[in-house]
């Protein structure tokens, strides 16, 4: 019994850093209503910029207030360069942007910073410690317990502040946004800077885990079934998605894995969200889109 709670807490606890990576995402599309294809790209910048100040024996949290001054930099040029011009284009035209921003961002990565692999240290140490008689990594315990500060955090600025209320009228009509007064510009300066931030903490935690290299960036991957069960657009949906898929995929691994005779952790969350996706397309918090005619 105590190993499988041992892997079930593990994969949980896995499941919050995927989490980490997909609240990034939540956080553009519901203020665009736009797949942020440069969500991973932004991730590896912000953890290259901050591993190659320390390695330049610069303080830590100096380092750290310096890339978020750098983020929110970046995503002022983002909203000034490509996302201003393309104000009121449809969302197909918005995701090619992104996509077209992530190869930028990544070249402009490895022109400024190199290709190397950089190790990272938190300080740290990913050791198991005994909580009620469970073994759990204490590196993990520092990851859920930032992604779960970001969430309560987040969901502080969409449900209690007018900042929020403008980045939700704007993900629903942005026209009619504009109509009554809110500056989109403003608002995708705000949200891109948000999210900037966030991609900065979660490259830190997978960097710490894996590396600062530039395979970082695909650890998005792993944020598509998140999100597909969550919904692209609630935080808290993100975070559900993120332990389902997390605690699913650790125990299918042990228990199913040995019976196809391989690893199904590569595949498994696919195969939960394309089932979600037949059964409640919107995830399980996401918002229903409703077409009158």
């Amino acid at each position: 019994m105590n190993f499988f709670l041992e892997t079930l807490v593990s994969g949980l606890l896995a499941g919050v850093m995927y989490s980490l990576v997909a609240i990034g995402f939540v956080l553009i599309y519901k203020a665009s209503g736009v797949f942020n294809f440069a969500q991973g790209a932004m991730l590896l910048f912000a953890s290259l910029t901050f591993v190659t100040l320390v390695e330049h024996e610069i303080p830590f949290w100096l380092s750290l207030a310096a890339t978020v001054v750098v983020m929110i930099i970046g995503a002022a040029l983002i909203e000034r360069l490509v996302l201003r011009p393309l104000i009121n284009r449809d969302a197909l035209t918005l995701f090619m942007a992104t996509l077209g921003l992530s190869f930028v961002i990544e070249g402009l990565a490895q022109l400024l910073m190199g290709s190397d692999v950089h190790m990272l240290d938190l300080g740290i140490d990913d050791i198991p410690i005994s909580i009620g008689g469970l073994s759990i990594s204490q590196f993990d315990l520092f990851a859920s317990g930032s992604a779960l500060a970001i969430v309560l955090a987040l969901s502080i600025l969409f449900d209690r502040t007018r900042m929020g209320i403008s980045l939700r009228a704007v993900a629903d009509d942005t026209l009619a946004a504009q109509s009554i007064g809110i500056r989109l510009p403003t608002i995708w300066r705000i949200v891109w800077s948000v999210a900037g931030v966030v991609a900065l903490v979660a490259g830190l935690v997978w960097g710490a885990r894996q590396g600062v290299q530039y395979s970082l960036s695909l650890v998005t991957l792993k944020a598509l079934p998140v999100l597909i069960i969550g919904g692209f657009s609630s935080v808290p949906g993100a975070i559900v998605g993120g332990l389902l898929v997390g605690a699913t995929e650790a125990l299918a691994d042990i228990y199913i894995g040995p019976l196809l005779q391989g690893s199904v952790s590569t595949w498994f969350a696919y195969i939960l969200a394309v089932a979600f996706l037949l059964v409640r397309p919107a995830g399980l918090f996401g918002d229903r889109a409703i077409e009158r005619v």
